[in-house]
């Protein structure tokens, strides 16, 4: 359905817009298909987050994780389906399990550090983790979003050691511990996809 509103849409601007080509409708079509999927997906999100009463948690946890998750990107399913169950789970999973313990401050300070340096060798390998559909090419544009991941990923690990609440605390540790491995090869492994930018690289002389 997603698929066919998207191509309507495409047909549409090009008939409005006759110099686009087959290219650059492509890129556009792309483009309306991660707009008009991403709302149903944070609806339904949001929905079971509702019923399951932890709502202002998980929409905390998608503002949260937002700024990393977009510098470092990361695995994308291959089905519409495929990514609305793995939104809804990824998103209220955290919060739920982040209700359920509390961690010492030692446990808390060891585990940020730990997941600190886990993330910052594995940003530096993988980040950022770009797709086949949108590759990253240019040496400066990867070289922009790798210091942003590094950035808001810091940030975000300092933030959950120096707040009190432990539940939000717990969220902010998880949530950028699970994205960083979202972004590792194991996983583009796992779910049979492929970098970007390992696929285009012989045709472009911008990586670097």
């Amino acid at each position: 359905m997603i698929d066919k509103i998207c191509m309507f849409l495409t047909n549409r601007i090009r008939k409005e817009m006759p110099e686009i080509d087959d290219e650059k409708a492509e890129v556009i079509n792309y483009g309306l298909q991660n707009i008009v999927g991403e709302i149903p997906k944070i609806f339904i999100m949001l929905a079971v987050a509702y019923v399951l009463g932890i709502f202002p948690l998980a929409l905390f946890t998608f503002i949260a994780l937002y700024p990393y998750k977009g510098a470092s990107g990361g695995v994308h399913l291959k089905t519409h389906i495929g990514c609305i169950i793995f939104t809804t789970v990824f998103y209220c999973f955290i919060p739920f399990i982040s209700k359920q313990f509390i961690l010492s401050d030692v446990v808390k300070y060891i585990t940020i550090v730990l997941i600190w340096i886990f993330g910052i060798i594995m940003i530096k390998l993988y980040a950022p983790a770009d797709t086949e559909d949108v590759p990253i090419l240019a040496k400066k544009d990867r070289k922009r979003k790798r210091n942003a991941s590094y950035i808001t990923f810091s940030i975000g690990l300092l933030v959950a050691a120096i707040i009190n609440n432990s539940t939000i605390s717990n969220i902010l540790i998880l949530a950028n511990f699970f994205q960083t491995i979202m972004i590792t090869k194991f996983i583009y492994r796992l779910t049979n996809s492929k970098y970007g930018y390992e696929v285009y690289s012989d045709t472009s002389t911008e990586i670097g």
